[in-house]
């Protein structure tokens, strides 16, 4: 498995066009839609201007921070496999339920390792940006994300109840 983070740009416009499509084909056709991390899902992929813009993440410092959006590449297949967002800081609703890192797999290549490596990865983005105490969180129900957290040195805080669903929150510190 070689994967890297990589931005959006001209050259990997097909491959996450790609990832995009077999994703929302997926959201279609399955009752648990995931559209994690939200901010790949914002703007229509098939306009690849704007799509660049709205991955800008330079937010308003204060309902929306700002964020670096990036694409999983698995270099040995010259595939996108999945993306993280790395919110920069937390506000109180980040803080509450939302964290420092959202992140997804694409369908076909959920479950065989790559959400793990994926955050070791955007935690390693998250030191560089200075951030050195890391809080990600997930639904309870999602066993899949809470492995990858755990297996990345999470540490379960608490849990709270938040629009009726149980939601995990583990910090992870960055050395």
């Amino acid at each position: 498995m070689q994967l890297k983070l990589v931005k959006a740009d001209m050259d990997n416009q097909a491959l996450i066009g790609e990832m995009l499509e077999e994703w929302t084909d997926h959201n279609c056709h399955h009752e648990a839609v995931n559209k994690t991390p939200m901010a790949i899902f914002k703007e229509d992929y098939r306009n690849w201007e704007k799509y660049l813009k709205s991955l800008e993440g330079k937010g308003d410092g204060i309902k929306i921070v700002p964020a670096t959006t990036l694409f999983c590449l698995d270099e040995e297949r010259n595939r996108m496999i999945g993306a993280v967002n790395i919110r920069h800081y937390l506000n109180d609703s980040l803080l509450r339920n939302g964290g420092h890192i959202g992140d997804g797999i694409r369908p076909s290549e959920r479950g065989k390792g790559y959400g793990t490596a994926m955050i070791a990865l955007a935690l390693k983005e998250c030191k560089n940006l200075g951030i050195d105490r890391v809080l990600m969180v997930c639904d309870k129900n999602n066993i899949a994300s809470a492995k990858t957290i755990i297996k990345n040195g999470g540490i379960l805080e608490n849990e709270i109840f938040d629009e009726g669903v149980i939601i995990q929150r583990y910090w992870i510190e960055l050395k």
